[in-house]
C-alpha cells in the first residue's frame, strides 16, 4: 500500500481529502503543522507528500525543499496562492504538480492516482535527443556528460514532448496527458511556467512555442 503524508491546516479539508485518498486505497498520515510533518516525513517512507503552503507555523515551501532533498518522493501544494510569481516559487522547491484552492477533490485524486501509475510503470529504457539522455528506469537526464535535475512533473512534460516530436501539442493535450485533467481545475500559467522551466533546465531551443496552437519539439527523438 502506497504511503501518502497530507499536511492540511483545515480540518474539514484535510479529512474530506484523507477519506477520498484511503478509499482509493493508499494510507494517508494526516498532519497539520510543519512540525508535525517534518516528524513524520523523517520517520516514514511516503511516496507522495500533500501540503498546504500557508500554514501556523510557517511555510510550506520550506517543508517542500526538505522533502525534494530527501529523496525521490512526489509533492504536490495546495493552497491560495495563485499568482504566477507562487507558482514560479513553488515549482522552484522542486514540486511535481502546483494547485491552487478552491479545487475539486476528484481532480486531486485522479491527479494523484496519474503520478502513483507513473510511479509503477517506468520502464528499462533509453531515450535521447541531441545531446539529451533520459534515462527511463531511474528517471535520470542528462545533457552532454552533466546532469540535470527535473521534478517528476518536468520529466513527464518532456516525455509527452518527446512522445509527439514533430507534432504541435495544444496546451489542453499537455494538461490532459501531463496532468491528467481536463484544466478546469488548473490555473492557465501551469503549462507556460512548466514549459519555461524545462527549456532553461536543458538550456535548450527545440522546445518552440507555435503561437496560439501550443508547443513542439523540432528535434529528432531516439529510442533505445
Amino acid at each position: 500500500m502506497q504511503k501518502i503524508l497530507l499536511l492540511e491546516d483545515d480540518l474539514n479539508l484535510n479529512r474530506g481529502i484523507a477519506l477520498l485518498l484511503s478509499r482509493e486505497g493508499y494510507e494517508v498520515r494526516q498532519v497539520y503543522t510543519i512540525k508535525e510533518a517534518k516528524e513524520a516525513f523523517q520517520k516514514g517512507d511516503y511516496a507522495l507528500v500533500i501540503s498546504d503552503i500557508t500554514l501556523p507555523d510557517g511555510t510550506g515551501l520550506d517543508f517542500g525543499r526538505m522533502v525534494r532533498a530527501g529523496g525521490d518522493t512526489y509533492l504536490i501544494y495546495l493552497t491560495a496562492l495563485d499568482q504566477e510569481i507562487d507558482i514560479v516559487n513553488g515549482y522552484d522547491t522542486g514540486a511535481d504538480d502546483y494547485i491552487t484552492k478552491p479545487f475539486s477533490l476528484m481532480a486531486l485524486v485522479s491527479k494523484v492516482n496519474a503520478l502513483m501509475r507513473r510511479l509503477s510503470k517506468v520502464q528499462a529504457q533509453i531515450m535521447s535527443s541531441g545531446e539529451i539522455t533520459v534515462h527511463m528506469k531511474t528517471m535520470q537526464v542528462y545533457k552532454g556528460d552533466e546532469p540535470v535535475t527535473l521534478s517528476k512533473k518536468e520529466f513527464s512534460l518532456l516525455l509527452y514532448l518527446w512522445e509527439n516530436a514533430g507534432q504541435i501539442v495544444s496546451k489542453e493535450s499537455i494538461l490532459e496527458h501531463v496532468w491528467d485533467i481536463d484544466g478546469q481545475f488548473v490555473d492557465d500559467n501551469t503549462v507556460t511556467v512548466n514549459i519555461s522551466r524545462l527549456k532553461n533546465k536543458l538550456g535548450t531551443e527545440e522546445i518552440a512555442n507555435v503561437r496560439g496552437l501550443g508547443y513542439i519539439w523540432t528535434g529528432k527523438v531516439n529510442k533505445n
